[in-house]
């Protein structure tokens, strides 16, 4: 949007080039003007689709990895499940609707997190709704579905060396230049390879690394779970930048990050060997399809074969429920799609 591309460069104008992950904090989540506070979203009827808006059954596995979590957390009183970047809630609905032995003890508490007003607005009953994760300590887990990937993060360009991405302006237009490595992503900027092509780029995820700790600190006992698409630093850095400092508006590829902020969707993969050396490794990694395996999405196609092999010929809302849970297995664990996306899970014993 024009209006934020304008302030963008009064500020700079002031301030100097911005760090790429204040640019990605703007045009996301300004509150006047990113794209999330202007109607961004994911869904059908949004910008891209994830996990939870293929079908509620993605969030009957996670209701079942919940009861799980809570079984081994010896079945307390009190089960906080966070869900961060919730969005417009759709992952909370289908949750809430699953059957659970968490929920049916009257131990689930469910807290869905999203920085837009205008998202949590959307967030179902049931759940509590708020702009940040919760300021006390709890038991339980919190879940990140593709947040990871959104939150600010900066970019190294190698230059005969790595030098750090910049924005700034020239005649009221958003352009890149670069700067010295500062100190403090020094233990991000560490995990890159020692050379690379001329022009070669990589994210350095400073904010997922904040969040992440963020998230630990929260925990008496219990796991942060990550779902995203990640992949080691080195890796990110040998393939074409477009192919993971993405864009997308309207279920399409959007355009360059810098045109036309808070109009556009703003993601980069996930370097998980950062998170590791900033924070600590994950105790469990392994792809969303594993993950859904399980927590038994086998049993809930077995039972959705089933109830449409006895209804079909009835054609009711249970029958079509059934046969879309097919179809939503299918696209869940596609092993070219969202079935390999990484989950990776961090553990708080008691």
């Amino acid at each position: 949007m024009r209006a934020l591309a304008d302030e963008l460069v009064a500020r700079m104008r002031t301030e100097g080039p911005l760090r790429f992950s204040a640019f990605v904090e703007a045009a996301l989540y300004d509150e006047s003007h990113g794209f999330y506070a202007t109607g961004g979203r994911a869904g059908r009827r949004g910008d891209f689709l994830t996990s939870p808006e293929v079908g509620p059954l993605f969030g009957a596995v996670v209701g079942r990895a919940v009861d799980a979590w809570w079984r081994e957390a010896g079945e307390p009183a009190a089960f906080t499940l966070v869900d961060a970047g919730a969005g417009p809630g759709t992952l909370a609905r289908a949750v809430l609707a699953c059957d659970s032995q968490a929920r049916a003890a009257g131990a689930l508490r469910y807290v869905a997190v999203e920085r837009s007003a205008a998202q949590r607005r959307r967030h179902p009953g049931g759940v509590t709704s708020k702009p940040d994760l919760p300021t006390e300590q709890f038991v339980g887990a919190v879940v990140a579905n593709e947040l990871a990937d959104n939150l600010p993060f900066d970019v190294a360009v190698y230059d005969g060396g790595w030098r750090l991405a910049l924005v700034s302006e020239r005649d009221g237009r958003l352009v890149e230049v670069l700067g010295a490595m500062p100190a403090d992503l020094a233990p991000l900027a560490a995990a890159l390879p020692p050379t690379a092509d001329l022009g070669d780029r990589a994210p350095l995820a400073a904010g997922a690394a904040r969040w992440l700790g963020d998230a630990l600190a929260r925990l008496t006992t219990g796991r942060v779970v990550l779902l995203d698409y990640m992949a080691p630093t080195a890796e990110l850095a040998g393939r074409p930048w477009r192919d993971w400092l993405r864009t997308y508006r309207g279920h399409e590829r959007g355009a360059h990050p810098l045109a036309d902020p808070g109009s556009q969707d703003v993601t980069a993969e996930v370097p998980l060997d950062q998170l590791a050396a900033v924070v600590r490794a994950p105790d469990r990694v392994r792809t969303q399809a594993a993950f859904l395996a399980a927590h038994g999405i086998g049993d809930l196609v077995a039972e959705g074969r089933r109830i449409w092999a006895e209804r079909a010929h009835v054609g009711d809302l249970a029958a079509v429920a059934a046969r879309s849970r097919l179809r939503e297995s299918d696209a869940l664990t596609d092993p070219d799609g969202l079935g390999g996306f990484t989950v990776a899970e961090w553990l708080v014993p008691a």
